[in-house]
C-alpha cells in the first residue's frame, strides 16, 4: 500500500502542497495530543458492585442497571437463582419514617421509595422492620455503592440497591403497575474478547504503517537517483517531516508534558479543540489512505468521489460521535498517515524519543498520583474524562442519566468489553488504546522498514523483528493487566521490547553503525518547511 510523490505536474504539485501543508499543520499539534494519551486501560472490573433489576409481567421482560454494596447486600448470581418478588411502588415517600405505611403493604415484597431525606442505612432498618423483602432507590443523582458503618451492616438483612429514577419511569411505562422483580449480579469474567481485538488493531496498524514509509522511501530513492538533484525537491513536495536533532525531540516531549497539563486542569474546554483538530487530522488521513489503495488498484475515476467522501466524513464524526467502530476506523486512518508522513532519521534519534516517552508516561501515570490532592493519575484522569470515576479503581459512579456530561477525547481505540453485560447496562465499557501505544513505537518500526530500504533487506527482517516485538510488548501489557487488573501504561513494555530487538538484530547482523546512524537523505530539503 503506498502512494508517493514522484513526477507530476506543476499544477498536480501545487494541489498536493496545499494538502500536505495543511495536513501539516494539523498533525504537528494532534502529535503533541495524541502521543501524549500513550495509555493502555482496561476498564477496572469492580467485582459485585453492579446489578442487574428484572423486571416482568408475565409477557414482557426488561433489565435495568443497579447499584449496590456488595460488602452489605449479597445477590444471586444468575437470574435463575434469583428470588422473583412482587414490586410496590412508594417511590412518593423518601421511607425515613414508617408514618403512613402498612406493612401488610410491603410484606415479601420489593419497595421502591426515593432517595434523599436520610441515610441509606435509615431506610432499609424501616423497610426491613415493616416486613419488605428488598428495598430499591431511585436517584436522580450520580449513584454510587451505598455506604455504612460496620454495625450499619449488620443489622440490614434485606437486599438493598439503588436504580435510576427514570429507569423506573420507563419500567411504569412499559409493566404498568404490576411488576415482578429479580435482582443479581452476574460475575464478570477476567478475560473479555476485546483485548483481542485491541491486540489486533495495534499490531495490524503499526505494521501496516511501517510498510507504508519503507514503500514511500524506496519510490523517493527510486526518483531522487533517477531524477538527479530533484530528490530534495520531491521530499519538500511530498510533506514529510523528520525528527532528526536531540534537542528537537527533547523540546517535543516538554510540549507534550505542558499539553497533558492543561487537559487535566482545563478539560472541558481543551476537548472540542482535540476533537476539531481530530476530524480535519483524521478526515486528511482517510483521505490519504483511501486514496493510496485506489492508486494500487489504479482506480484513479474514483479521485473525485473521495474528495466528497472526506467532506462526508466530517458530518458523520458530528453526526455518529458515539459509534466507535467509526472512532477506531477514522484512528487506523490516522495512525497510518502519521507513520507514513512522520519519520525519525536514525536509531538515536529513536532511543532518545522512545526513552523518553517511556519516562514520561511512567511518571503521569504512576509518579502524579503520589502528589495529587485527590491521588488519582493525570494521565487516567485525561484519558477516561472527568466523568470516569466508575473506571478508575474500586468504586462505581454510575450518572444519573444514561449519557455522559463530558464529551470523550477521541485519540483512543475503543472496543466495548462483550461479556460486560451488567456494566454496560448502567453504561457502555470500553477497552481502551491510546494511538501513543501505535504511534510511538510504529515510528521505530517505521524506521525498521526504511532501514530494509537502505540496506536491500529482500525479505524486510528489521520490519518484521520490530512487529514481533510490538506484537510480544502487548501481549505482556495485557497480561500485566489481567493479572493486576489496574490499566498499565503500554510503552513500559513496548518501549524495551521494541528498541532491544531492533538493536539486538543490527547487532546481530553486523549493521549496528549503519542501523544507529542512520542516513542524511532524511533531512534533506527540511529548511523549507514552516
Amino acid at each position: 500500500m503506498k502512494k508517493c510523490y514522484t513526477a507530476n505536474t506543476d499544477q498536480s504539485l501545487n494541489k498536493r502542497y496545499v494538502v500536505v501543508s495543511y495536513t501539516l499543520f494539523t498533525l504537528k499539534y494532534m502529535l503533541v495530543v495524541c502521543i501524549s494519551l500513550s495509555y493502555c486501560f482496561y476498564s477496572t472490573q469492580v467485582i459485585c458492585q453492579e446489578a442487574i433489576l428484572h423486571i416482568s409481567n408475565g409477557a414482557t421482560d426488561k433489565e435495568y442497571c443497579l447499584v449496590y454494596n456488595s460488602l452489605w447486600t449479597n445477590l444471586s448470581l444468575s437470574l435463575s437463582a434469583a428470588t422473583a418478588y412482587p414490586l410496590v411502588n412508594l417511590s412518593s415517600r423518601l421511607l425515613c419514617s414508617s408514618a403512613g405505611v402498612s406493612p401488610a403493604i410491603v410484606r415479601g415484597k420489593a419497595v421502591v421509595v426515593m432517595r434523599g431525606g436520610c441515610n441509606f442505612s435509615q431506610k432499609a432498618e424501616i423497610a426491613q422492620d415493616l416486613g419488605a423483602a428488598a428495598l430499591i432507590v431511585a436517584s436522580t443523582k450520580p449513584m454510587s455503592p451505598p455506604g455504612a458503618n460496620v454495625t450499619e451492616y449488620e443489622k440490614v438483612q434485606i437486599p438493598l440497591a439503588l436504580m435510576r429514577y427514570m429507569d423506573f419511569l420507563d419500567a411504569q411505562n412499559v409493566f404498568g403497575e404490576e411488576m415482578q422483580v429479580r435482582l443479581y449480579a452476574p460475575a464478570v469474567p477476567v478475560f473479555d474478547a476485546s483485548i483481542v481485538v485491541m491486540l489486533l488493531i495495534g499490531v495490524v496498524t503499526v505494521a501496516l504503517g511501517g510498510y507504508w514509509s519503507g514503500a514511500c522511501e524506496r519510490e523517493r530513492l527510486r526518483a531522487s537517483r533517477g531524477g538527479g538533484g530533484r530528490g530534495g525537491e520531491e521530499k519538500s513536495d511530498s510533506g514529510d517531516l523528520a525528527l532528526y536533532s536531540p534537542l528537537k525531540v527533547v523540546i517535543f516531549v516538554g510540549l507534550m508534558c505542558l499539553m497533558l497539563v492543561l487537559m487535566y486542569f482545563f478539560y472541558k474546554y481543551l476537548v472540542y479543540v482535540i476533537i476539531a483538530i481530530f476530524c480535519l487530522a483524521s478526515a486528511t488521513a482517510l483521505f490519504s489512505c483511501l486514496d493510496a489503495l485506489l492508486d494500487l488498484a489504479k482506480c484513479s475515476p474514483m479521485r473525485v468521489l473521495l474528495k466528497k467522501m472526506k467532506k462526508i466524513n466530517l458530518v458523520l464524526y458530528f453526526i455518529g460521535r458515539w459509534i466507535w467502530i467509526l472512532q477506531d476506523l477514522l484512528g487506523v486512518a490516522f495512525c497510518l498517515n502519521f507513520l507514513k508522513t512522520i519519520s525519525l532519521s536514525n536509531f538515536k534519534i529513536c532511543v532518545i524519543l522512545l526513552s523518553l516517552l517511556l519516562l514520561y508516561d511512567v511518571f503521569f501515570v504512576f509518579i502524579t498520583p503520589l502528589f495529587m490532592p485527590n491521588g488519582e493519575s493525570i494521565m487516567v484522569q485525561v484519558a477516561l474524562g472527568p466523568d470516569a470515576a466508575g473506571e478508575k479503581g474500586n468504586t462505581v459512579e454510575v450518572p444519573a442519566e444514561p449519557s455522559t456530561p463530558y464529551e470523550k477525547l477521541p485519540v483512543v481505540m475503543r472496543v466495548p468489553r462483550f461479556s460486560a453485560w451488567t456494566q454496560n447496562l448502567c453504561g457502555m465499557q470500553f477497552s481502551i488504546l491510546g494511538y501513543g501505544d501505535i504511534i510511538v513505537p510504529g515510528l521505530l518500526v517505521a524506521y525498521c522498514s526504511r532501514f530494509d530500504v537502505w540496506v536491500n533487506s529482500p525479505k524486510k527482517i528489521y520490519l518484521f523483528c520490530c512487529c514481533i516485538a510490538y506484537l510480544c510488548g502487548m501481549v505482556l501489557t495485557f497480561a500485566v493487566m489481567l493479572v493486576t487488573k489496574m490499566g498499565q501504561p503500554a510503552l513500559l513494555y513496548l518501549v524495551p521490547f521494541t528498541l532491544l530487538g531492533s538493536a539486538l538484530l543490527a547487532w546481530r547482523r553486523g549493521e549496528m553503525r549503519q542501523f544507529w546512524n542512520g542516513t542524511t537523505y532524511e533531512v534533506r530539503g527540511q529548511d523549507t518547511f514552516p
